[in-house]
């Protein structure tokens, strides 16, 4: 397994073309509809998976005419919660999948799954089917946040699944959610030293954000839900931060933990801002430049596909410097940051970084500079935003 290593090199014109290709399906369909989740998911009583698995690799098919010849890196099954997928269909997208494109050696193929015992009694099916790595949304190890974040499994249940995923799978990771109203600093200390000693070998831990649309901003409208301040939740990402990187998984992104070598390759692709094919509803694309969306409702993804042979709502040539801007924000998410040099060359003679800005960000301990490379430092990172608007030029 390969182990963290900078951005691919780009060719002249900083595309990463000649690199992996990712693939990105998205199954829109969940049990519940959880209130701080602003994805693209949608409640049904009833699916016909037939209808569905056609329509998928219809999809597929299209995207793949689009990308001929490339090597695929990676495949991630998204939602909504994909592990209510029937295993045959994971399959079927799979060997679509190797029919339009070569494997690269030791791809990487996950799987987002929810930890109740149904969808876990599918994971011996779904790693036969050629899933090699599962990413469970455990999101709290304590029963009375698990309900208020909406989530159907209890703790002893997500630690079952747990333990049928590492029996099943070759990877791991989950999931859990912090800086959760009224949480203590002793409580999230207790609860990440518990969930460090599971053994995996990845880790996604994200602070609480309220975000637009759900029913956590309506709540916190009202004035029925507070999140931990600004002081507070840094507290919380810098022992994050510290206990993870004392367990042997430091952070090699703002929110994603890893052994060295562990590191989600999909993931990567994308903060690397490398070409990525999204099929299904409401899945984001970027290949050759240009930036592809789907139609969000799953009926009218269907109704296209059937009008037009994809689920395509819009493809949207990008500017040199809106490419640039886009790599710069992705980036520099990453520990190892990002290379300027690769990102004047997707520019194409825009200058889209201050350098003024460079130089009083490393100044203040936010960034380092080596060479053409510049990355957030530990200070930085939990004021990143603050730091890319400093950046950009206007």
């Amino acid at each position: 397994m390969a182990t963290l290593s900078p951005d691919p090199a780009p060719t002249a014109n900083g595309d990463s073309g000649a690199q992996p290709l990712a693939l990105y399906v998205h199954w829109p369909f969940c049990v519940s509809k959880c209130p701080y989740c602003d994805f693209n998911s949608h409640v049904r009583a009833g699916v016909d998976q037939a209808q569905w698995r056609a329509a998928l690799l219809a999809d597929l098919a299209h995207e793949a005419a689009q990308l001929p010849g490339r090597s695929l890196g990676s495949i991630f099954f998204g939602g909504g919660t994909p592990s209510l997928m029937p295993p045959e269909t994971v399959a079927a997208l799979i060997d679509a999948a190797a029919r339009h494109w070569s494997f690269e050696p030791g791809i990487e193929i996950t799987l987002e799954a929810n930890p109740s015992s149904v969808e876990a009694a599918r994971f011996a099916d779904i790693a036969a089917a050629g899933v090699n790595r599962v990413s469970l949304g455990l999101q709290a190890l304590d029963n009375e946040a698990l309900t208020f974040l909406g989530r159907a499994h209890d703790v002893t249940e997500g630690l079952g699944a747990l333990d049928t995923a590492q029996a099943a799978f070759e990877r791991v990771s989950f999931d859990l959610i912090y800086a959760r109203p009224g949480q203590t600093p002793a409580q999230w200390q207790a609860e990440l030293a518990r969930a460090l000693t599971f053994g995996t070998e990845h880790l996604s831990l994200y602070q609480l954000t309220i975000e637009p649309g759900t029913r956590f901003a309506t709540l916190a409208a009202r004035g029925a839900l507070t999140i931990p301040d600004g002081d507070a939740a840094a507290d919380l990402f810098e022992m994050t931060r510290e206990m993870s990187a004392a367990a042997g998984l430091p952070a090699y992104e703002i929110s994603n933990h890893a052994r060295p070598g562990a590191e989600s390759r999909h993931n990567l692709t994308y903060w690397r801002y490398g070409d990525y094919a999204g099929v299904g509803p409401g899945a984001h694309g970027r290949r050759g430049g240009c930036a592809t969306f789907r139609r969000k409702k799953p009926e009218n993804w269907l109704t296209a596909l059937d009008r037009n042979g994809h689920g395509i709502e819009a493809e949207e040539p990008l500017a040199p410097a809106d490419r640039a801007v886009e790599a710069l924000l992705m980036g520099l998410r990453l520990r190892e940051g990002v290379d300027l040099a690769r990102i004047a060359a997707l520019a194409e003679g825009v200058a889209p970084v201050d350098m003024g800005a460079v130089e009083r960000l490393a100044a203040q301990r936010m960034l380092t500079v080596r060479g053409s490379r510049i990355a957030a430092t530990a200070e930085g990172m939990p004021v990143l935003e603050a730091m890319l608007r400093e950046l950009v030029t206007a």
